[in-house]
């Protein structure tokens, strides 16, 4: 990167705030309320199958999981699960959709330093009225100068948002959590793209990370990704950044045939 990117944009779950403990903390309870039925491996393994079967129905999110969470207390308990067993599994997820939001340390100061550099873009998947009322509840909005809820991240996904502020893929950085939905579609796209790890990664969300490609880097935070962006050139005058203008989109890409929720 000769000079720093005319665009910035960043994961939600997992790289702003604490996502994925939530839903392990959701699915140990539903182990819990699956017990007289099957184990917890069989009951993680069913569960796993059931949400990748209803992806391309239900989408990423909290709602979908809950929707799957129930389906497989069918299955697995050959549908002798009672009533209050499936009131517990749907007061489970919505205290998944209520549960306080917790952005991660030093994110705010990260943001503050981003948006100094170049205009930054919120690309998450999931559940639109949920990410919003994430984003809402996090106290981060103002950094970002458009947000972009989608249904899959794949390369066509980044190539519009890209374009819809005006940036072509060259110019643009994707930040996340995630190798197979922040780092190798935007790769794919001449993009870079920065993984920020985190400790927990759900299985959908796993791939090899691409260690030698030119335009990837790993950096340990958000903090350590603006040290390392105003470490490079500003652009030239006549390549300056765009103006974004604030924005919510929701995209409407295809989701998978097959493949936890937001990412």
């Amino acid at each position: 990167m000769p000079w720093r990117p005319a665009l910035i944009a960043l994961d939600a779950d997992d790289t702003l705030w604490h996502n994925e403990p939530l839903f392990r903390m959701t699915q140990a309870r539903f182990d819990a309320l699956l017990a007289p039925w099957a184990d917890a491996p069989t009951v993680a393994a069913e569960l796993a199958a059931v949400e990748r079967r209803n992806l391309s129905t239900y989408g990423y999110g909290a709602k979908g999981f809950t929707l799957s969470m129930i389906e497989t207390a069918l299955v697995l308990s050959g549908r002798q699960v009672g009533a209050d067993v499936l009131a517990e599994i749907l007061e489970a997820g919505r205290e998944l959709m209520r549960h306080p939001m917790e952005p991660l340390p030093g994110v705010a100061d990260a943001l503050e330093r981003l948006a100094a550099l170049a205009p930054l873009l919120l690309i998450t998947k999931g559940d639109l009225f949920h990410q919003e009322s994430k984003l809402a509840a996090s106290g981060l909005g103002r950094w970002f100068s458009g947000v972009e809820v989608v249904s899959e991240k794949d390369a066509d996904t980044y190539r519009r948002a890209f374009g819809r502020h005006g940036v072509p893929a060259a110019r643009a950085l994707m930040a996340g959590n995630s190798v197979r939905s922040d780092v190798l579609p935007p790769l794919a796209l001449g993009a870079w793209g920065v993984l920020i790890p985190y400790p927990l990664v759900w299985s959908h969300e796993a791939a090899e990370v691409p260690h030698g490609h030119p335009r990837f880097r790993e950096c340990a935070s958000l903090d350590a990704l603006a040290d390392w962006l105003q470490c490079l050139p500003p652009e030239p005058a006549a390549a300056a950044s765009p103006s974004l203008s604030p924005s919510l989109s929701l995209s409407l890409s295809p989701a998978p045939s097959s493949s936890h929720p937001e990412a």
